[in-house]
């Protein structure tokens, strides 16, 4: 192990090390971690004039709620009966509320409008089977939205224009099958594309205007990231995201006239995670990069002051949700390892950032525990980040702890608030975050490093993660368990059939047992992405026994720890017969399992009462056979589990 590893670790135990004698953090209730936040994902209409938020209604259902900037005038404008709203938009026009519903966890999003005056809700998608996919706004198009809808046929989006006040829907661009992304142009004209092709490369597509023809202007191979990210004012002018030509993902300047690429935001480990538009000179002005934190590098000088202001007014990695259209006034959110995340209205001209609220006023009071980013070296010399949270007043030696392990598998664990990392380490467990190779944001060479090695040196990096916590003193070889949802629950089911000694139990939510069987039932829509699992993972039509060999399902006979499945009944990606065939294969092989499914859930619990059920439920388990702490389950109301 490396010096900087060991100082690492040094100074986490010195900055975290409690008398051996001191009381843990009192239990925290599940409620206050799992159930509905007190407000949430605030956004500043264009005009300025108002501020919509999530906000649970007296049936602690989320409803996006609207208020009058500098008044109390608070009301819900929407009204979804059961599921809740997660994801919504201002439309420029002032006068709707768009957002984002689908049907117990389907995944066919509609998209819905509000009209603020008469509080009147429209499905502008009423399309049965059919999912929106993208929603595009534009400021100088106020009545208008681009979205993508699989309406024509259900494994391709094309692209529809739809006005706002009349509900008028029209077919914008065809779809030719492989489009996986449009880009408007500043007329708000369809003029970028993104293609996937079988091979697993990806292309870069322009025309000069709607009905013409479309040209590659890059393919980016198997090995290789990139997209169209936006025009600039000029016609000729686009912004892409790549790492052709390096090793982590840049933005660049293409001038379509000359070919010529102009790098304007770069590091050469991480790749960009975010970028900060002026909208109305259509030009990027700053960029962020998540390295072991968030880091903001200003791009313009218009918003250095901005940038650096919002740095000193709290501790925290903040985002920029939204805007006005005059660019005056910034939603700005912080988020912290150890509290709720923190809003605040901020006004660029005096630099006053007024605070607004916390996503969760009850976790103020609370000792949280903080998460320290950490590095080490895995098994082939290949260093590896992530992040270690340890409990609150427990002296972090010789403790259980949990591999709590990602989904994607492309994406990456952040520093920050986590109510599943906190519930853990309140409960007495060390938890370990891993961003395994494969995982995305430190470089294609990170990336690419896991190809082909789903159940291989992916999960021999959460392994060699176990090995140095026991190294270094922190956990107790024993009392190791592993869990994660999607990609982690697959982990999982491979902890315990691949490595069967080294944990003593785990928890598999939504994930997949078979990779074949996974890939034969994929939702239509994702066929265009066929190539590139066929590249990262293997191809199912030549390599079916490789695959079959990293698939836990036929090695279920090899558990011997405990096991705890929960699903989703609705699940689009990870269908329900994934759990169904290892529970039925663990318990033909009279192996210990635990099976509960939510009917009206897909990729995850949305609904809280689901979210507490099956947390109260993990919780005993883990308790049972790690030795933490954990609430008793009590006389939960309005789940929907069954146990199978």
């Amino acid at each position: 192990m490396t010096r900087s590893v060991w100082c690492g670790i040094a100074m986490l135990i010195a900055t975290t090390a409690i008398p051996a004698n001191a009381d843990p953090a009192p239990l925290i209730p599940r409620d206050v971690l799992f159930g509905n936040p007190d407000r949430a994902a605030p956004q500043i209409s264009p005009d300025g004039k108002h501020l919509a938020y999530l906000r649970p209604d007296d049936k602690n259902v989320l409803q996006v709620w609207v208020r009058t900037v500098g008044k109390e005038d608070d009301q819900a404008i929407t009204a979804d009966p059961k599921r809740g709203i997660r994801q919504y938009y201002w439309a420029f026009d002032n006068k709707h509320l768009l957002y984002l519903q689908d049907a117990g966890g389907d995944e066919n999003f509609h998209l819905y409008g509000v009209d603020l005056e008469t509080k009147k809700t429209r499905d502008l998608t009423p399309f049965e089977g059919v999912r929106v996919q993208g929603v595009d706004l534009d400021s100088k198009f106020p009545d208008q939205a681009i979205i993508g809808l699989n309406k024509r046929i259900k494994s391709a989006f094309d692209a529809h224009r739809l006005t706002l006040s009349s509900g008028d829907l029209k077919l914008d661009t065809e779809n030719p099958g492989n489009m996986t992304g449009w880009t408007t142009d500043a007329n708000f004209e369809v003029r970028a594309a993104t293609a996937a092709l079988p091979t697993g490369e990806t292309q870069l597509k322009v025309r000069d205007k709607p009905g013409a023809e479309w040209k590659t202007l890059r393919t980016w191979s198997a090995e290789e990231q990139g997209s169209a990210a936006g025009f600039g004012l000029d016609a000729n002018t686009l912004y892409i995201v790549g790492n052709h030509d390096a090793n982590a993902v840049r933005l660049l300047k293409l001038d379509l006239a000359t070919g010529k690429e102009t790098p304007l935001a770069s590091d050469k480990e991480y790749d960009l995670s975010g970028a900060l538009m002026d909208d109305k000179k259509r030009i990027p002005v700053a960029a962020s990069f998540t390295k072991a934190r968030t880091e903001w590098v200003p791009l313009d000088d218009s918003v250095k002051a901005d940038l650096e202001t919002l740095k000193a007014v709290r501790r925290g990695d903040f985002t920029i949700s939204s805007k006005t259209t005059d660019d005056t006034k910034w939603l700005v959110g912080y988020t912290t390892d150890d509290g709720p995340v923190v809003y605040y209205l901020f006004d660029r001209p005096t630099q006053k950032a007024t605070f607004l609220f916390v996503n969760n006023s009850r976790l103020e009071k609370l000792k949280l525990a903080r998460t320290e980013p950490v590095e080490y070296k895995a098994k082939d010399g290949m260093t590896i980040h992530g992040y270690l949270t340890v409990p609150v007043g427990v002296e972090p030696k010789n403790l259980p702890t949990v591999l709590y392990v990602h989904g994607g598998p492309w994406a990456r664990d952040t520093w920050g608030y986590n109510p599943t990392i906190q519930w853990l380490a309140n409960r007495g467990y060390a938890v370990l975050q891993v961003n395994y190779r494969g995982s995305t944001g430190y470089g294609k060479a990170y990336l690419n490093a896991g190809n082909r090695e789903w159940a291989g040196k992916m999960h021999q990096d959460l392994v060699d993660g176990v090995d140095w916590l026991v190294k270094s003193g922190i956990s107790d070889p024993k009392k190791v368990g592993i869990a994660g949802g999607s990609y982690g629950g697959y982990a999982t089911l491979v902890g315990l059939t691949f490595t069967p000694d080294v944990f003593a139990c785990g928890v598999d939510i939504v994930g997949p047992s078979s990779i074949p069987t996974l890939i034969k039932s994929i939702p239509p829509y994702w066929k265009p992405l066929r190539g590139l699992f066929d590249s990262r993972v293997g191809n199912i039509d030549t390599e079916e026994e490789f695959l079959k060999q990293r698939s836990p399902l036929y090695l279920a006979d090899r558990i011997t720890k405990p096991l705890l499945i929960g699903q989703g009944a609705n699940d689009p990606r990870v269908k329900q017969a994934e759990s169904d065939q290892i529970v039925a294969a663990m318990r033909g092989a009279k192996k210990e399992v635990q099976y509960v499914v939510y009917p009206d859930e897909g990729h995850g619990f949305a609904r809280p009462e689901n979210r507490l059920h099956f947390f109260a439920v993990a919780e005993e388990f883990l308790a049972k056979h790690l030795g933490g702490r954990f609430e008793p389950i009590g006389d939960l109301k309005g789940h929907t589990g069954q146990m199978k």
